[in-house]
C-alpha cells in the first residue's frame, strides 16, 4: 500500500518546519538515500532523504509552506505496481485536515514519546496538542479542550496551556494530576497589543522558526533555571601584550588571534581545572562531562547560534581560531548541522565587540553556566605596590544554574578562568 512521507524532525527541538523546495516531482521514481526535499527548520536549510525507494505519487504540502508540524504526511510514495488510485481519498482531497488527523496516529518523538498527539474532548471532538504542551496540561490538571490553540490550524502549543486561564483547570472527575500550582494570568493576546497601537504608525513582523524557537527557549530558560550571577573583573595587560607578540610570529601563517579566543582557551582549561563545573541539568540528575565542549554565541540576522567547540581544551589557540571562524561564518549562512550548535555544558557570549561593558547572559538549557563578557576598557587601578596605575580591565558575568552548580563551586570555577586569562602564558603549558 502507498506509503506517508512524513515531515521530519531534523533536530531534538524541531516541531515544526518550513518545506522550503521539493527536488522531486509527481511521478518521479526515487530510491533510498536521494535527496527529495530541502526543509528549512529553526536553525539552517537541511536536505530530506527518501528512506525507501518507489514514485512519488502526490505531493500533499507545496513547496513554501510553512508550519509543518513534524510527523505531517507531505507527499506519498508509491510501490511496484501501484497507481495514485491507490491513494486514500481523503488525502487527495484534504491533504492539510488528513495531515493534521495523522499527527495523532503518528510517534511521538523525545520525552514526551508516551503521549499521544490528539484526544477526544467532552464533546468528541478532537483536540490537537503538542507533546510538550500535553505533558503540562497533565502536570497542571488543565483540560485542553478548554484551550483555544495558537499554533498551526489551532493545535495547542506550550504557551497555550502555561498561559491558561484558571477555567480551563480540569474537573476533579477528569483532572489528569492536581494543579501543582494556582495558574498564571493570561498573557496579553496578540490582537491586544495591536490595538493598543493602532493609532501609531508600526511594521508588524511576523516570526520566523528562528525567533520563535529562541524566544521559546530563553522564556522556558528564565521561567525555570534558578539563574544566579557572579561578577569579576579581569586585568587583561598580559594577555594583550603576549598576543601581540604571538601573532607578530604567526603573520607569515596568515593566523590573527583574537581576545576571543584566549578567552575560549581560558574557559575550556577551567573546566578541566574545576571538573565538577563541567556539568549540565538532566531533568532527575547532573551529567558531569570530561571534555571540555565548549558553545559560543554567534549573532546573525534576526536570531543567533551557539556552535560548539568540542575538546576545546585539546586544541591549540590557533586551531581553535581556525575553527571559530569557520562556525561562525557558516553559522551566518545558516549552513551548521545539528551536531555542530548542540551540546556542551557551558557556553560564551561576548558583547564586549560591540561596546558593551558588562551585561547578565541567559543560561542556554540544558547548560550549567554561561559567560557574558564585556569590553575591556582602560581604568584607573591601584598596583601591587599600592601606587595608583592604569590597566586594561574587562568585566565578566558568569550565569549559573543553581541546580547544577554552588555559588563556592562557581567562584572556584571563574576564579580559574580569570587565572587563565591574566596569566596567558600558562595557557600553553
Amino acid at each position: 500500500m502507498p506509503i506517508e512521507i512524513l515531515m521530519p524532525a531534523l533536530s531534538p527541538t524541531m516541531e515544526e518546519g518550513t518545506l522550503a523546495k521539493w527536488l522531486v516531482q509527481e511521478g518521479d521514481t526515487v530510491s533510498a538515500g536521494d535527496v527529495i526535499a530541502e526543509i528549512e527548520t529553526d536553525k539552517a536549510t537541511m536536505e530530506f532523504e527518501a528512506v525507501d525507494e518507489g514514485t512519488i505519487g502526490r505531493i500533499l504540502v507545496a513547496e513554501g509552506t510553512s508550519g509543518v508540524t513534524v510527523n505531517t504526511p507531505i507527499a506519498v510514495l508509491l510501490d511496484e505496481g501501484e497507481s495514485a488510485a491507490d491513494i486514500a481519498a481523503p488525502a487527495a482531497t484534504a491533504p492539510l485536515a488528513q495531515a493534521a488527523a495523522a499527527v495523532e496516529a503518528a510517534p511521538a518523538r523525545g520525552p514526551d514519546k508516551a503521549a499521544p498527539a490528539a484526544s477526544p474532548a467532552s464533546d468528541g471532538a478532537r483536540v490537537f496538542a503538542s507533546p510538550l504542551a500535553r505533558r503540562i496540561a497533565a502536570d497542571k490538571g488543565i483540560d485542553l479542550a478548554q484551550i483555544t490553540g495558537s499554533g498551526p490550524r489551532g493545535r495547542i502549543v506550550r504557551a497555550d496551556v502555561e498561559d491558561a486561564r484558571p477555567g480551563a483547570v480540569a474537573s476533579s472527575e477528569t483532572a489528569a494530576a492536581p494543579p501543582a500550582a494556582a495558574p498564571r494570568p493570561a498573557a496579553v493576546s496578540a490582537d491586544a497589543v495591536t490595538r493598543l497601537y493602532s493609532d501609531r504608525a508600526f511594521t508588524e513582523l511576523p516570526l520566523d522558526g528562528m525567533r520563535r524557537t529562541i524566544a521559546a527557549r530563553l522564556t522556558e530558560a528564565k521561567q525555570t533555571i534558578p539563574h544566579f550571577y557572579l561578577r569579576r573583573s579581569v586585568r587583561l595587560d598580559a594577555l594583550m601584550d603576549f598576543r601581540k607578540q604571538i601573532n607578530t610570529q604567526l603573520e607569515p601563517r596568515g593566523i590573527k588571534l583574537s581576545v576571543n579566543d584566549f578567552i575560549i582557551k581560558a574557559c575550556a582549561l577551567a573546566l578541566q581545572q574545576v571538573p565538577a563545573a563541567n556539568a549540565v541539568w538532566a531533568g532527575d540528575r547532573i551529567l558531569q562531562l570530561e571534555p571540555s565542549d565548549v558553545a559560543v554565541a554567534v549573532a546573525i540576522e534576526g536570531g543567533l547560534f551557539t556552535p560548539v567547540l568540542r575538546d576545546a581544551h585539546l586544541k591549540s589557540l590557533s586551531a581553535l581560531s581556525a575553527e571559530m571562524k569557520d562556525l561562525a561564518a557558516r553559522a551566518r549562512d545558516r549552513k551548521l548541522a545539528p551536531h555542530e550548535y548542540q551540546g556542551g555544558a557551558f557556553a560564551i557570549s561576548n558583547l564586549g565587540m560591540f561596546g558593551i561593558e558588562s551585561f547578565d547572559a541567559v543560561i542556554n538549557p540544558p547548560h550549567g553556566s554561561i559567560l557574558a563578557v564585556g569590553a575591556g576598557v582602560r581604568k584607573p587601578v591601584v598596583t601591587a605596590d599600592g601606587a595608583l596605575g592604569t590597566a586594561t580591565v574587562m568585566s565578566v558575568t558568569l550565569s549559573v544554574d543553581h541546580r547544577v552548580i554552588d555559588g563556592a563551586l562557581g567562584a572556584e570555577f571563574l576564579q580559574a578562568v580569570v587565572d587563565n586569562l591574566e596569566n596567558p602564558l600558562g595557557m600553553l603549558a
